[in-house]
């Protein structure tokens, strides 16, 4: 009995010898090429190894045609089997013209895609038998390759400085002539002076926010992530190790409302507050801000459930109460507290790139901090372990007085430290806490 046909993997051989005939018609079709094709691209070993004695000579400066490149290939025997020379002229004679030469790319990458995702599935199938690991952890591994997949289908090549240089000559004279400077930065605080201090929080940036408990952490990373869902209309997961999505909502809808969160959630609400009720729940933009309370948040879960919310929703911003509470079930596990934290950190640093939105982690501080006279926190300070500070793009840390004297002139003004900033200078600014809703607000 004949054996079934296998059916090829995806590809189109007249594509690849279009592009690299063009490339030998015009050189300078590299340009255009060399950002969308690899090596690995080309289906045909032939095909993969001349592009590969292409694009070496393209980036060493050299000259690519027919010379260049028949000499490039001299020693590849497979290259002088279909006819060396002769084979080459015959790709650039088969094409009329260059000027398509990025169609006939895409259409090799399409095609290069299209292999990938198969190889993706058979990966996945061999992940799946795996005994070694836990299926949280296959399943991270699985969504990581699909996410990387899913960007290499994005067209991108380094731009040349001059093309920044209009693009941020604008941005600069825009930002000197706007009422709010502060509106053009991209992801915000909500809070002008902390703003203008760090001007936005860019893709991959890590911020850390840190305190002493009561300090208000939760509240402040509450605040931020409601101007950034509500405000600026983005995307915001918040991953809640430590408190419920109920208490999260009460605190969200007291602020909302403009009432005390403990009247909302003892029955204590006026007839003229419940009437205002329905419209501040309307007021609340739905597909914006996003809560997990899996109190068996694992550091590969927690990656796993960013990666796949970023594939469906899209993410705009990260954040995580708190970084200690984070669980490892891999290699790091076994490892001391401080090994862990580092471990947790790195990755956090790392999930923040590969997502491109930044991410605010909130941690705990030791109780060092508070052997000082007044005991004002410094990086030092950082529970567990110095590779937070090392890691971190932004450190802010929280302190009020009225923690430790209520007496004091004013119990509910906080200070808050930018203690790291590689967006620009360090400093300080005030907030005053609404202990009745859980809100910061600005002070006037």
């Amino acid at each position: 009995m004949p054996r079934p046909l296998v059916p090829l993997p995806p590809h189109n051989l007249d594509a690849e010898r279009t592009t690299l005939g063009a490339i030998l018609l015009d050189g300078d079709a590299m340009t255009d090429v060399a950002p969308l094709l690899n090596r690995d691209d080309f289906y045909d070993p032939v095909h993969a190894a001349i592009y590969a004695a292409m694009r070496r000579l393209y980036e060493d400066r050299s000259p690519v045609d027919y010379m260049t490149v028949s000499a490039a290939l001299d020693s590849n025997q497979k290259m002088q089997d279909i006819g060396g020379s002769a084979f080459l002229a015959e790709l650039a004679s088969s094409v009329p013209t260059s000027s398509h030469v990025k169609k006939y790319a895409e259409i090799v990458r399409e095609k290069s895609l299209r292999r990938q995702l198969l190889k993706y599935g058979a990966s996945v199938t061999r992940l799946a038998d795996a005994d070694d690991k836990s299926s949280a952890e296959l399943l991270e591994a699985a969504e990581q390759q699909l996410l990387q997949l899913s960007r290499q289908s994005t067209d991108s090549k380094p731009t040349e400085l001059n093309e920044i240089a209009a693009d941020r000559y604008e941005h600069y004279t825009m930002l000197c002539e706007a009422e709010d400077p502060a509106a053009h930065y991209g992801i915000t605080t909500g809070f002008v002076k902390l703003d203008h201090l760090l001007t936005g929080l860019p893709p991959g940036h890590l911020m850390v926010l840190a305190g002493r408990p009561s300090m208000g952490k939760t509240a402040l990373a509450l605040n931020i992530a409601e101007h950034v869902a509500f405000s600026q209309e983005k995307t915001v997961v918040f991953f809640s190790l430590e408190m419920t999505k109920e208490q999260l909502f009460d605190r969200i809808f007291a602020g909302v409302l403009g009432v005390e969160a403990s009247r909302l959630r003892n029955g204590g609400l006026t007839e003229e507050e419940l009437q205002r009720m329905g419209p501040a729940i309307d007021a609340i933009k739905p597909d914006r801000l996003f809560i997990d309370d899996d109190t068996d948040t694992t550091l590969a879960n927690l990656r796993s459930k960013a990666r796949r919310h970023q594939m469906e929703h899209g993410l705009d911003l990260l954040v995580v109460d708190y970084l200690q509470l984070i669980e490892v079930t891999d290699r790091a596990a076994s490892e001391n507290q401080t090994q862990r934290i580092t471990y947790i950190s790195k990755n956090l640093k790392n999930l923040a790139r590969e997502l491109q939105c930044p991410i605010i982690a909130l941690s705990q501080l030791s109780r060092s901090c508070e052997q000082r006279t007044p005991p004002i926190p410094v990086p030092a300070d950082l529970r567990d372990s110095g590779a937070i500070e090392q890691d971190a793009d932004t450190i802010l840390m929280l302190y009020r007085e009225g923690y430790y004297n209520e007496e004091c002139q004013d119990p509910d003004l906080t200070d808050v430290y930018v203690r790291k900033n590689r967006q620009g200078p360090t400093g300080r600014l005030e907030l005053r806490f609404d202990r009745n809703n859980m809100q910061f607000r600005v002070v006037s």
